[in-house]
């Protein structure tokens, strides 16, 4: 989880019981808040507080919200700003655009939509933060022994990896598949004493059992049909170094006897041979199975089992370190647009944000190959969530808000001011940019962002209008 409680809040309005009431209620889910009673006091505590949010209302003696929106947002660092007002009217919302506000309340104020406004905006500043830090040093990344993440979770792998890189020790990594469990097997050689010597790997559940034993030992010639040369086989290969064995809850039992043999005496037998070979080879091996249930089950020797669990490192699965995702789809997205060839400039802010709230089931691997489709399929220069593969996109969709004016978010009623101006005007999205005052562009980048998978006729919009603010009256479609 991330400590998105931590930001720090300032609340600004020259009632005291409404700056109290604000303030009391975004502290008690553990945000740090700071108030002031008009927007003079705010720039100077700004100045010192430095807070990620500022609540203010609109309407202050001296200077209102809108002035110290400009001023704030001019400083070096500015925060994000939630307006909050009494004036109930869509015009006020499409200012608050233009002049920069992320979000906008209508008094009476709700306790759960405004610490969800807030929650929102510090999670957005944060993955801002974080693309701008990934932008600018790359260092930021933190790959180690191969790998990228700086999350605790990581921290311990990494710890691990330098304990147990040095001893002659087997080593059996576990956890989900398309978590890197390969990469903490490189890593694992790279940094032993074995770094000169070969690093062989075999994916064991590929080969069938009479290929995978010859693939491991080797076999004489004659010892099957087609057999007709002496042929070393891995653990030959691997003498001096490592070999990884992936998927070793896979291998059948008359292997596991086998592989038991070399563990306890260091020797084996080629496929169709009768002379011992001994080699010097460090076992890791990894799998996403449940060891232990199957000894129980009868289908992996307990004996083997403790003699490939001498030290185990668990692959934290992607889901439980979501502070990695913006860094990982960062070196995927640079490498992918370059080995596509593609003249993309980032990911998108809302792009990484559906990023990192995906569960990701496929984890790591599942992530790589969703940031490659991703760069393919791009319309650029940005790629944006509409890029990304459908079951992220389908797990992003936006949700509409739950309660209408007072009380909706300034995303419902910008979404409501462009779907209403775009229906009075037919569906044309030069008229309703020139009644909003905005772009052409802007209007149907707006319209893709609404309605994704929805075709733009003057019908579906207005049906997107009335799902969007329910019990919303009609209003001028020109919020001048």
């Amino acid at each position: 989880m991330h400590k998105l409680e931590n930001a720090k809040i300032l609340v600004v309005d020259d009632e005291p019981d409404a700056r109290l009431a604000v303030a009391e209620v975004l502290a008690t889910v553990g945000f740090t808040v700071e108030t002031a009673g008009d927007a003079f006091k705010a720039l100077g505590k700004a100045a010192d507080f430095a807070p990620d949010v500022v609540v203010t209302d609109l309407r202050m003696p001296g200077m209102d919200g809108f002035e110290l929106m400009a001023r704030l947002r001019a400083t070096p660092s500015p925060p994000a700003f939630v307006l909050l007002t009494g004036v109930n009217d869509v015009a006020t919302a499409v200012k608050a655009i233009r002049d920069g506000a992320a979000d906008y309340l209508v008094k009476p104020i709700q306790a759960a939509p405004l610490i969800a406004v807030v929650r929102e905006q510090v999670e957005h500043r944060r993955v801002l933060a974080q693309l701008e830090a990934l932008r600018s040093r790359p260092e930021q990344r933190r790959i180690v022994h191969g790998m990228i993440g700086q999350s605790e979770p990581m921290a311990r792998i990494h710890e691990a990896i330098a304990r147990v890189a040095p001893a002659r020790s087997s080593v059996l990594i576990t956890g989900e598949s398309g978590t890197g469990k390969e990469l903490v097997a490189e890593a694992i050689h790279a940094n032993s004493p074995r770094a000169a010597g070969p690093f062989i790997k075999v994916h064991c559940a590929a080969l069938a059992e009479t290929l995978l034993e010859s693939e491991l030992f080797g076999h004489e010639r004659g010892a099957f049909t087609g057999a007709v040369a002496q042929r070393e086989g891995r653990f030959a290969a691997a003498d001096k170094g490592t070999l990884f064995l992936d998927e070793i809850g896979e291998i059948s039992l008359s292997i596991q006897v086998k592989l038991l043999r070399f563990l306890q005496e260091r020797e084996f037998e080629r496929v169709g041979g009768d002379r011992p070979q001994r080699v010097d080879v460090r076992i890791i091996a990894a799998t996403h199975r449940d060891l232990p249930a199957m000894v129980r089950d009868r289908t992996f020797r307990e004996d083997l089992f403790y003699r490939l669990n001498v030290v185990t490192i668990d692959m934290p699965p992607l889901r439980d370190r979501p502070d990695d995702i913006p860094a990982l789809a960062q070196f995927f997205f640079e490498r992918s647009r370059v080995e596509n060839g593609r003249q993309l400039t980032e990911l998108s802010p809302e792009t990484i944000a559906a990023l990192t709230a995906y569960p990701w089931p496929g984890n790591v691997r599942e992530l790589q190959h969703a940031i490659e489709r991703a760069v393919v399929m791009s319309r650029g220069p940005a790629v944006e969530v509409a890029d990304l593969p459908p079951p992220l996109q389908a797990h992003h969709e936006p949700r509409e808000p739950a309660i209408a004016i007072p009380g909706s978010s300034l995303r419902a009623i910008e979404r409501h001011a462009v779907l209403k101006t775009l229906e009075a005007a037919k569906g044309s999205t030069s008229k309703a940019a020139a009644i909003l005052e905005v772009t052409p562009r802007t209007i149907q980048y707006k319209l893709h962002e609404y309605l994704p998978a929805k075709k733009t006729g003057v019908p579906s919009i207005a049906r997107a209008t009335e799902d969007a603010l329910p019990g919303v009256p009609s209003a001028d479609p020109s919020p001048t």
